[in-house]
Parts: C-alpha cells; sequence; structure tokens
C-alpha cells in the first residue's frame, strides 16, 4: 500500500495534478511489483515562502537517511 505525498509550490492545475498521480501510480505499481489500485498520491500546494519552513525544516532534513533523491539546492545553515 504505498502512499506519495508531493509537496510543490502552487500554480499546477488540478489537471495537471491527476495526470502525475496517475504517472507516479503508474510508475510505482511497476516499481514496487504492486497494483494501481493500491498506491495514493496526495498533492499539496506549499507557498515558496513558505517552503523552508513547512517541507525542507520538517520532511526533508529529518528524513535525509531515507531519501532516495535528494534535492539539488539547500538551505544556509542557521
Amino acid at each position: 500500500m504505498p502512499h506519495v505525498d508531493i509537496k510543490c509550490f502552487a500554480g499546477r492545475t488540478d489537471e495537471q495534478k491527476r495526470k502525475c498521480a496517475e504517472q507516479i501510480a503508474e510508475v510505482i505499481a511497476d516499481t514496487l511489483g504492486c497494483q494501481t489500485s493500491s498506491v495514493s498520491v496526495a498533492i499539496k500546494d506549499v507557498a515558496r515562502e513558505d517552503w523552508k519552513e513547512q517541507v525542507w525544516d520538517k520532511y526533508i532534513v529529518p528524513d535525509e537517511n531515507f531519501l532516495y533523491k535528494k534535492p539539488g539546492y539547500s538551505y544556509d545553515k542557521e
């Protein structure tokens, strides 16, 4: 039962989000050997000015050891 939680800047249409979710579900099902009906995908908009606090600090930094694809950007150490 894979679940994917995507956070991105606002600006995508519902149709773009649906298409993204469908394609991600297909790749996950194919790669992990499950049915697409077992995959759930959430896509949440985050304001650019809130990204560091709501995503970087809350999800990326604490889960660094679990990231199989790390971002190509960083925030300066405070």
